[in-house]
């Protein structure tokens, strides 16, 4: 039996590759899908099915990508209509050699959530594992709140009957294997655990201990960030992304190319680290750092105008174009030929931001003409203590609230460690502040320097939000 899980880095996102008897499916396949033929290949296994748990909003579904070159069905939830693919519903089954998989329909994250009971019939009739999409994680559960605040009562009451009347009612040994490990956006607290089971959870899985007036009660109050871009997930993953048959191939730009092309709209993003964008980066800029990417283009650029990287050395673009094909950005067209050095070295103009260590902070905390930002998601302010006479506005939100934020004042920006920090006070400056300084090493560093942070929850206005 083959069976392999595929996880892509910073989402979180899991899909798995399952076969027998000469034949494989594939579950929530991503994007770039080359992958899953390889191993299918490896194995001599011909992919004939294609399932998706639910129309996923974090990133742009594989389906169609991988049923173009292996002919493969696609098959998801009936409960909402696709503009692709067939839908299937409770107790259907398909084999796969000696596999079967049994549909659960398990709604409370989306309407349409299925998940998949595997059973290898050539050792036993009793279910192995069961593929729960994001009704149930390790240590959590799905989110309730993506189909509009007016059906999150009813979205968590389903989701309630989903997991005790049909997840959990399986044998206490069946392998839980969900679509997102620790980090997704598309739970609150996912733990860190690769395989997790029914008893495991049953027993540990707080969420799944409280009586149902309780939970839906949790689910209807919690707090979780929604990046916009996910609505542009959800109508792609419904409509059917376009194809890209291969990754983008980006051309080098030059400097000289790069002002007409800022000049016509262009989004330059700087992927370099905080230190390096604070020393030198093109005006306009917006500074992500590599591994954050994933994480929080979605909240600043749009699909519409050309993407632009800027980095150091120019190494493993590849994989940074990755990131972008997964979340439906095929605008990424080219990178800065030479890395910032050729900017410089071309005699541009360049832009700085400012930097802090904790001590500069700390002996300028009483100074009326410095105003502290926390960017961090509001849960860690909450949680883990903050920063006397900080204000808080979550990056993510951050050019919804620019009118909040004096610019007559010295903006000292902070997050948990700097990176946020970086990338709030790039947003920042090209919005127009003139004074902006990032907290190099964060809430951590403070801490680190022996200053304290103030741990009772915050009063201060905050973004509604959560982990992200």
């Amino acid at each position: 039996m083959l069976f392999e899980k595929i996880k892509s880095d910073i989402l979180a996102h899991n899909s798995y590759i399952i076969g027998a008897g000469g034949e494989a499916a594939v579950i929530d396949p991503r994007r770039d899908c080359q992958v899953y033929t390889n191993i299918a290949e490896a194995w001599n296994m011909k992919i004939t099915g294609i399932f998706e748990t639910h129309k996923n909003e974090d990133y742009v579904s594989g389906s169609r990508e991988l049923a173009r070159p292996t002919g493969a069905e696609i098959l998801h939830g009936r409960r909402e209509e696709f503009g692709f693919g067939t839908g299937v519903g409770e107790g259907e089954m398909f084999g796969l050699g000696s596999i079967e998989l049994e549909v659960l329909e398990t709604p409370g994250h989306t309407q349409e959530s299925i998940s998949l009971l595997l059973r290898d019939r050539s050792v036993s009739d009793d279910p192995l594992m069961v593929f729960t999409g994001d009704a149930l994680f390790a240590g959590e559960v799905g989110r309730t709140d993506l189909a509009g605040e007016d059906q999150r009562r009813e979205m968590s009451e389903m989701l309630y009957a989903s997991l005790h009347e049909k997840i959990l009612t399986l044998d206490d040994g069946v392998i839980v294997c969900p679509a997102h490990g620790a980090g997704s956006v598309c739970g609150g607290n996912i733990g860190d655990r690769e395989y997790t089971t029914i008893g495991f959870e049953a027993a540990t899985n707080r969420l799944l201990s409280l009586e149902k007036e309780e939970f839906v009660e949790y689910k209807v109050n919690e707090r979780l960030y929604e990046p916009p871009y996910f609505a542009k997930m959800r109508e792609l993953n419904k409509s059917g992304p376009p194809l890209i048959y291969n990754l983008p191939h980006l051309r080098a730009v030059s400097a000289r190319d790069i002002r007409s092309l800022v000049d016509q709209g262009a989004q330059i993003v700087d992927i370099r680290s905080p230190t390096s964008f604070a020393g030198g980066h093109i005006p306009g800029s917006i500074n992500i750092w590599r591994t954050g990417l994933p994480l929080f283009m979605g909240y600043f650029l749009n699909y519409e105008d050309p993407i632009v990287l800027v980095d150091d050395f120019n190494l493993d673009l590849d994989h940074v174009v990755r990131h972008f094909v997964r979340l439906g950005y095929d605008n990424i067209t080219g990178y800065l030929a030479g890395g910032f050095p050729a900017w410089f070295k071309q005699g541009e103009r360049s832009e700085r931001t400012g930097v802090w260590s904790p001590g500069d902070l700390a002996e300028n905390l009483d100074d009326p003409s410095v105003y502290i930002l926390d960017v961090r998601n509001i849960n860690h302010r909450d949680e883990k203590g903050y920063i006397r006479g900080s204000h808080h506005i979550y990056v993510g939100h951050l050019e919804e609230h620019l009118d909040e934020i004096p610019r007559d004042k010295q903006i000292v920006v902070h997050c948990d460690a700097g990176f946020k920090g970086s990338l709030a006070a790039s947003i920042l400056q090209k919005h127009g502040f003139r004074h902006v300084t990032n907290l190099l090493g964060g809430t951590l560093g403070w801490e680190a320097a022996n200053y304290p942070l103030i741990r009772e929850r915050a009063t201060l206005a905050a973004v509604p939000g959560g982990a992200t």
